[in-house]
């Protein structure tokens, strides 16, 4: 089942261009359908790397879907997310005070934690939706989510365009990348945390 939706998605951004890879990354990046972006992004480098594509134009259409996601899930939980979670919070365990944490925290913290989410498997998909939930100002969410996604859509990019179809070392790569990618953040969290304790 799984192979089967890859293949639909890589036969769909090759036949689509660079309109499908929008489309494609504005589903990932949203909860609609929640897939690997490598799937959409890797495929398309190695098109960029056989001259079937512009290398920019593939990571410039896999930024915007992304930044185009993020937002339908901000303006998702603007419009439902506070509603639904007072309403039914408490059978998924959130409480409205816990809300209220999180609101408070994503004031504070909101663009370093769009930042680093949209590096991190998995919490790229959702880290709009706190942010959505505190009214994060629109202008910093786009910004931090933009540079974010750049990076990963850079990375995932330039991986299918310099190793093409050799899968092995794409893991290889990919995964060592993610984990040097998680110390960074660990780090620099670290560094944002000691640098805001101290001010205040």
């Amino acid at each position: 089942m799984l192979n089967e939706i890859i293949n639909f998605i890589v036969s769909t951004v090759g036949s689509l261009g660079y309109f499908g890879i929008f489309i494609m990354m504005f589903i990932e990046s949203s909860f609609i359908i929640p897939f690997p972006s490598e799937v959409v992004m890797i495929p398309a480098g190695y098109l960029a790397y056989k001259g079937e594509m512009n290398i920019f134009l593939v990571i410039l259409s896999g930024i915007l879907g992304s930044l185009f996601g993020a937002l339908f899930n901000y303006y998702l939980a603007i419009k439902l997310g506070r509603k639904l979670l007072i309403k039914y919070g408490n059978y998924v365990f959130i409480k409205e005070e816990t809300l209220e944490k999180i609101e408070k925290f994503f004031k504070e913290h909101g663009h370093i934690s769009t930042f680093f989410g949209r590096l991190i498997p998995v919490v790229r998909q959702y880290i709009s939706l706190p942010a959505g939930l505190a009214k994060m100002n629109l202008a910093k969410f786009s910004l931090y989510t933009t540079l974010g996604a750049g990076i990963w859509m850079i990375v995932l990019a330039y991986l299918g365009y310099f190793l093409g179809e050799n899968q092995e070392l794409i893991k290889d790569y990919l995964h060592q990348i993610i984990i040097v990618i998680l110390v960074v953040i660990l780090i620099s969290s670290y560094i944002y945390y000691k640098r805001f304790k101290k001010k205040a």
